[in-house]
C-alpha cells in the first residue's frame, strides 16, 4: 500500500484527489494539510511514501516546503501538483527534491501512474510538462554563449539599472557597457532593452 500526503490550499484540489485516489487498491491517502506548517507537523509523528504537494501555499512556498522535506524525510518522493507550466517552476522542484511535476489538467489514470512509478523510485513528468522540458532543452541548446561581462550586464539590464549605474557597479565606462549590450542585442537577435528583460527572464538570470 502506498500512503499519499496531499499538501495544497485549496478544498476543491483536495476533495478531488481524494475522490479520484478512493477506488486505487493500492493507494490510500493518509492525510491531507492546507500549509506547509501542517504538512512539517504531520511529518513530526506519521508516515507517508508520497506528498503530492502545490507550490503556491500561504505561509511557504512550495519550493521550499520540498527541500525540506527532502532534508529531513528523504524517503518520501514529492510531486509537484501544480497550475504553474514555467520550466523555471519545474527546474527547482526538481533540483530541491521532487520526483515528478504534474500540471493539475492531469487525468486519474495518469495520477495513479504518476504515484506509483515515484513510490518505486523513479521519475515522472506529466506528458505536458515532458514536452515543457523538452522544448527548453531545445530552446536552451540553441542558445548562443555569454561572455561573463555580458551575463552581468544583462542581469543588471533585467534589474532595471542604467548604462551608467551598470558602468558604476561594474567599475567599467558607460562606452564598454554600450559595446557589451549592442553585442547582446546582436547575439541575442533583439533591437530593444525589454527584449533583453524578456530574455533574461526566461533563462532564469534574475
Amino acid at each position: 500500500m502506498i500512503n499519499v500526503f496531499i499538501v495544497d490550499d485549496h478544498n476543491v484540489v483536495i476533495e478531488g484527489i481524494l475522490s479520484l485516489l478512493q477506488n486505487s487498491p493500492d493507494i490510500l491517502v493518509c492525510g491531507y494539510a492546507q500549509k506547509a506548517a501542517e504538512c512539517l507537523n504531520f511529518l513530526g509523528s506519521n508516515a507517508a511514501d508520497v506528498i503530492l504537494m502545490d507550490i503556491n501555499l500561504p505561509d511557504m512556498s512550495g519550493l521550499d516546503l520540498c527541500k525540506t522535506v527532502n532534508q529531513t524525510h528523504s524517503e518520501i518522493k514529492i510531486i509537484a501538483l501544480s497550475t504553474f507550466n514555467q520550466i523555471s517552476y519545474i527546474n527547482k522542484m526538481t533540483a530541491n527534491g521532487a520526483s515528478g511535476y504534474l500540471l493539475k489538467n492531469i487525468t486519474k489514470e495518469e495520477l495513479v501512474q504518476a504515484i506509483k512509478t515515484v513510490a518505486n523510485g523513479n521519475t515522472y513528468h506529466s506528458f505536458e510538462v515532458h514536452e515543457i522540458i523538452k522544448t527548453a532543452k531545445t530552446k536552451s541548446e540553441n542558445t548562443p554563449i555569454l561572455t561573463k561581462w555580458e551575463n552581468d550586464i544583462l542581469k543588471l539590464v533585467a534589474e532595471g539599472y542604467t548604462n551608467n549605474q551598470i558602468g558604476e557597479k561594474l567599475f567599467i565606462s558607460t562606452d564598454t557597457v554600450d559595446s557589451h549590450q549592442k553585442n547582446l542585442h546582436t547575439k541575442l537577435n533583439v533591437n530593444n532593452t525589454a527584449l533583453l528583460v524578456r530574455y533574461a527572464i526566461e533563462n532564469n538570470l534574475v
